[in-house]
């Protein structure tokens, strides 16, 4: 059986595979939505690895308040700190059509490639850190 850390990073790499797949579809409000998942699994199996068997880590989307509790947030750059602000609304926003035309006039096939960029290097980032 998998250990929760891995688990959630497995789902890191699942959603950051997807990412690339809505990319090569040109869907690219889901290229934001899930990169956002990538990063929330990935904080999320930080907090994993140093919670006791019976605890699974918060049950929030909210990347600044996961980056906290996995004891990151004190260490990661102003510029990584700004892409999890930037990257946050971007889950609740892919879900609601009143957000769909702002998203789709402002996720460019550039824009989403520098998106699935950044989410590729924390990404990186945070598995250095477990």
């Amino acid at each position: 059986m998998m250990n929760k850390s891995a688990y959630w990073l497995d789902l890191a790499e699942y959603d950051l595979s997807a990412a690339a797949v809505m990319l090569n579809g040109k869907r690219f409000i889901y290229v934001g939505f899930m990169c956002h998942q990538t990063i929330e699994k990935a904080l999320k199996a930080v907090i994993a690895r140093d919670c006791k068997e019976d605890e699974s880590p918060p049950k929030t989307h909210d990347l600044s308040k996961l980056a906290i509790a996995a004891g990151l947030i004190d260490v990661m750059s102003e510029e990584q700190i700004k892409f999890l602000e930037y990257l946050n609304p971007l889950n609740i926003e892919a879900r609601y059509p009143e957000f769909r035309q702002r998203l789709l006039s402002v996720l460019s096939v550039e824009r989403c490639r520098r998106i699935m960029a950044e989410t590729e290097d924390l990404l990186c980032w945070i598995k250095n850190r477990l």
